[in-house]
C-alpha cells in the first residue's frame, strides 16, 4: 500500500498489528470504515445544516416525521432516529418552540402525544434534505452506479445480521433521513 492509498483505518489496523500481533483485527477493514464514514458523513451533514440553524438530531426528527404516514408517537420517532427517549423529547421541545412541529393529543389515549410537522417544518425539510442528498452523492462520486448498488447490497446484508427485519422500526432510512 502506498501512502496515497492508505486511510485512517489502514493506519489504525497497522498500529494494532504492531501492538497486538496476536489479535485478528481484520474486521476493522469493514467495521472501522463503516463507523468512520458514518461519523464523517454525520459531521458533514451537521456543517451543512448550520446555516439553517438546526442540529443534526433535530433534523433527524423532522425527516422522520416528514416521511411518516401521519402524526407519530414519540416512541416511534425514537425508534426510527435511534436517539434516546430523552433526546427525542428535548429535540421535540426545541422544534415546537421554533414552530417546526406541533403536538397533538392521540384520540385513542389522552396520555399519549403525537407529533407532526407544521408547514414551516415541511418547508425546512423540503429545502435542506435535497442539499444533504447532494452531499451524499458527492461522497459516493468515486463509485460507479454498479459499485454503489453492490455496496448497498453488502451493507444491507450486514445490517440484517445486526438488526433482523422484524426489529426494524417503520419508515427508517439510512442516516435517519
Amino acid at each position: 500500500m502506498t501512502g496515497k492509498n492508505v486511510d485512517f483505518v489502514d493506519r489504525a489496523r497497522q498500529g494494532w498489528e504492531r501492538s497486538r500481533p496476536e489479535l485478528d483485527v481484520s474486521s476493522i477493514e469493514v467495521m472501522g470504515r463503516i463507523g468512520r464514514i458514518g461519523a464523517l458523513a454525520s459531521q458533514r451533514a451537521g456543517r451543512e445544516l448550520l446555516p439553517a440553524e438546526i442540529t443534526r438530531a433535530e433534523f433527524d426528527v423532522l425527516c422522520t416525521l416528514a416521511r411518516g404516514d401521519g402524526p407519530m408517537r414519540a416512541s416511534e420517532v425514537t425508534a426510527a432516529t435511534m436517539l434516546s427517549g430523552a433526546s427525542t423529547t428535548k429535540n421535540a421541545e426545541r422544534l415546537v418552540k421554533r414552530g417546526f412541529i406541533e403536538r397533538l393529543p392521540w384520540e385513542r389515549d389522552g396520555r399519549v402525544v403525537l407529533m407532526r410537522l407544521t408547514a414551516q417544518g415541511e418547508e425546512l425539510v423540503d429545502r435542506e434534505f435535497p442539499r444533504l442528498l447532494t452531499g451524499d452523492r458527492e461522497m459516493l462520486a468515486g463509485l460507479s452506479a454498479k459499485e454503489q448498488l453492490q455496496l448497498a447490497a453488502l451493507l444491507r446484508k450486514i445490517a440484517l445480521t445486526i438488526e433482523p427485519p422484524a426489529q426494524h422500526p417503520p419508515a427508517t432510512m439510512p442516516r435517519s433521513c
